[in-house]
């Protein structure tokens, strides 16, 4: 597409030079720019593209795009107000404007986007939707080879290329994560979206956001944006009626004639979960939708789950599946990767995996688990680095006020000094049912070797994650695998003393039989 014709989607943009190039694709990083691409000059929180423009043109890049004057480059220049909504914009552009022929699920919120868009994207699937996914765990476009996830929400080139991928591979709707980041970059300033999911608001984010109520109205724009698609006629609005930023949000959509459907465990949810019973398989419980009940089942514990299992099963409705049949589809989900996910099967105690990372996931997940009877709840976790240190103190709490006891470790400590994070972490707590093991993979071989039936372990923080970065490195780490083999080595020790001790047996036992028998020939000598 020519350069003229991407320009012309951007109000206020100059452009200048006198050549007008064919552009084949968008970039922002100057390491990726090719022969006819367009690369963005991004101001970014930490570098600014403007110091990367003669590499990206050294590469081939056949323009400019930036928020400054041209600098006098003999190169087509275009000067826009905003870079990053420019690039949504010709992203968008440039892909044919993918979102207008899909249906589109956007999931935001503190905790639960990516179990709910996991779990809607199964329900859309089992409804003959063929359906593309983008989100933490992993991107879906239809073929057989994922691409690697990068973000939780791609940038808008990635993300508009990625949607172009699933139209082509016949998806007829996707569903994605959006973050708070994500809607703030205008990464998704240019999907069309029909469905919008709110799933909470806790407190995570503000070294980016800086307050609660910046963190809420970062939220708010993914509604912002569903309200105001003009070519989307059906748009629908799925807000967790429970949640106090929920609330608000339904509220907000209530002034903009926007269709919000509610759902919750409370009064005036129009879906509400009522009568759960819980066992270590899963949930059942009962919907209520106005008049009408149906009874349900999902393969995953904590109440939370039933949050997100509702949100995803409002929105399945909202994009036009079956209520009946999406209820009953339910029971048959998969498990999400690295959410409260067994690592124990067929052993006298549980352990289980959870992405658990602010203060309110940590406290849902131990709660949850809580209420399972546990012997003792014993739980692993640590603190990123070069984030929010202010929920530190906070997560430490949590586990003090809840598990019966904590191994405090490394999460993902980045460039910051580990015992730093763990001096914060430690902060919050208050007794001494707690101990520091700075090494994750000691951490969790000790809280293995801790546990006797009816246990329970808790390793929370990285999930699904499959690597953990120190000092800016990434190395291989995947707590599912990691505790994996302490387990397997615990079974290797445990069947060898049983071993030893059958062994031991025999050697006594033939030792009482000689013994028994000796002293049978003595007695029959003396006689």
């Amino acid at each position: 597409m020519k350069l003229s014709k991407l320009t012309e989607s951007i109000h206020q943009a100059i452009l200048t030079g006198s050549d007008d190039p064919e552009i084949q694709a968008l970039c922002y990083d100057s390491r990726r720019s090719s022969d006819g691409s367009l690369f963005f000059a991004l101001k970014g929180q930490n570098v600014d593209g403007m110091d990367f423009i003669e590499p990206a043109l050294e590469s081939g890049a056949s323009g400019i795009v930036a928020e400054e004057e041209d600098r006098g480059l003999d190169v087509p220049w275009v000067k826009v107000p905003d870079g990053r909504y420019a690039m949504s914009a010709m992203s968008d552009m440039i892909n044919a404007c993918p979102s207008s022929e899909m249906k589109i699920a956007g999931v935001t919120g503190t905790n639960g986007k990516t179990t709910t868009a996991f779990l809607l994207h199964n329900l859309l699937e089992r409804g003959q939707r063929r359906c593309g996914l983008l989100g933490t765990i992993t991107y879906k476009t239809g073929s057989n080879e994922e691409p690697p996830v990068t973000h939780t929400t791609p940038e808008a080139p990635e993300l508009q290329f990625y949607l172009s991928e699933m139209l082509s591979n016949g998806c007829v709707a996707a569903v994605m994560e959006v973050s708070s980041h994500g809607i703030v970059q205008k990464r998704t300033a240019h999907v069309q979206f029909d469905v919008g999911i709110f799933t909470n608001l806790s407190r995570d984010h503000l070294d980016f956001h800086n307050t609660m109520n910046q963190y809420y109205e970062a939220k708010r724009g993914l509604f912002e944006q569903l309200a105001s698609c003009d070519a989307k006629p059906k748009k629908v609005a799925v807000v967790n009626y429970d949640d106090e930023w929920g609330k608000k949000l339904i509220a907000y959509n209530e002034d903009r004639k926007l269709k919000t459907l509610s759902y919750g465990f409370g009064f005036g949810a129009d879906y509400r979960a009522v009568d759960l019973q819980q066992t270590r398989k899963g949930t059942d419980f009962k919907i209520e939708a106005g008049s009408r009940q149906f009874r349900a089942s999902i393969p995953f514990i904590g109440k939370f789950n039933v949050y997100n299992a509702l949100a995803a099963l409002v929105a399945g409705i909202g994009m036009g599946l079956n209520v009946r049949e999406t209820v009953s589809n339910l029971a048959d989900l998969p498990q999400i990767p690295g959410r409260l996910e067994s690592v124990s099967e067929g052993r006298p105690f549980d352990v289980f995996v959870d992405y658990a990372h602010t203060p309110d996931a940590l406290s849902n997940a131990l709660l949850t688990l809580e209420e399972l009877k546990p012997r003792r709840l014993i739980v692993i976790f640590g603190c990123g680095g070069d984030r929010d240190v202010t929920k530190r103190a906070q997560m430490g709490n949590v586990a003090a006020s809840i598990a019966h006891y904590t191994i405090i470790t490394s999460d993902n400590p980045r460039n910051e000094p580990p015992s730093k994070i763990i001096g914060e972490i430690e902060s919050g707590f208050e007794g001494t049912n707690y101990e520091i093991v700075e090494d994750r993979r000691e951490a969790i071989a000790l809280g293995v070797s801790y546990l006797l039936p009816g246990d329970i372990l808790l390793i929370a923080g990285k999930g699904h994650e499959t690597y953990q970065e120190i000092s800016g490195q990434r190395e291989d780490f995947d707590d599912r695998i990691v505790a994996g083999q302490m387990l397997s080595d615990r079974d290797h020790v445990f069947a060898d003393m049983v071993r030893e001790k059958r062994e031991q047996y025999e050697r006594d036992k033939l030792e009482r039989e000689d013994r028994s028998r000796s002293e049978g020939e003595e007695d029959l000598r003396r006689v």
